[in-house]
């Protein structure tokens, strides 16, 4: 089980406190929602939290079963989904996911049709991603990040660009997934993390 305590965590853009002296821990089966409106510093947090982007103060520890993890090795343990992160545009859907799952491979044993069929675009497996509504892109990764091996899901505004049907579908999808990851949830819609206990909001951490 992979677990992540943020220890005085801060960070900030020019003479801004994005966020400061922040401790938290997060864990299997314990999801968490880092709430604030938008603006507040939410996504700037996750990808601290994701080592995307350094801190100016405190750090981030990863371990697994007490043991840590190197830096060099996190990223392997992550899959973290944004409507602003990219796709390879050039690529069809069954072209991406073999091309996704090379770096981490599908839980269970599932196939890339099976995948496919769970994400109910089936009739656009030889479709380029270019070709895609930003809805079917956003469905797709946020699919890859439930199925793929990683222990710890990082989604950021996850149902953004989603019809009902689909925002469904994220939220079944979504519980199903925090009982095998450790799940990290930014987002000021509720309907996005109903099922979260734990809630972090941002905005009591600006001084």
């Amino acid at each position: 089980m992979v677990k992540i305590e943020a220890i005085e965590l801060s960070k900030k853009f020019k003479n801004e406190w994005i966020f400061k002296n922040l401790n938290c821990v997060f864990e299997l089966s314990q999801p968490t929602a880092i709430i604030g409106p938008n603006g507040s510093g939410k996504s700037t947090f996750m990808q601290v939290l994701a080592n995307i982007i350094p801190a100016n103060k405190g750090k981030v520890n990863y371990t697994y079963k007490d043991n840590n993890i190197k830096e060099e090795d996190i990223f392997k343990k992550i899959a973290f989904t944004a409507p602003y992160t990219e796709l390879i545009e050039e690529l069809t859907l069954k072209e991406t996911i073999a091309f996704h799952i090379r770096f981490k491979p599908l839980i269970n044993g599932i196939y890339e049709s099976e995948l496919i069929n769970r994400l109910e675009l089936d009739k656009h497996a030889d479709k380029q991603i270019k070709f895609f509504s930003s809805g079917m892109k956003q469905k797709l990764k946020l699919g890859l990040a439930f199925y793929d091996s990683s222990e710890i899901l990082f989604l950021d505004e996850p149902s953004a660009n989603l019809d009902k049907k689909t925002t469904d579908w994220y939220i079944e999808e979504v519980q199903k997934a925090s009982l095998l990851k450790t799940t990290i949830i930014s987002s000021n819609e509720p309907k996005e993390y109903i099922f979260c206990k734990n809630h972090i909001n941002i905005l009591n951490y600006k001084s």
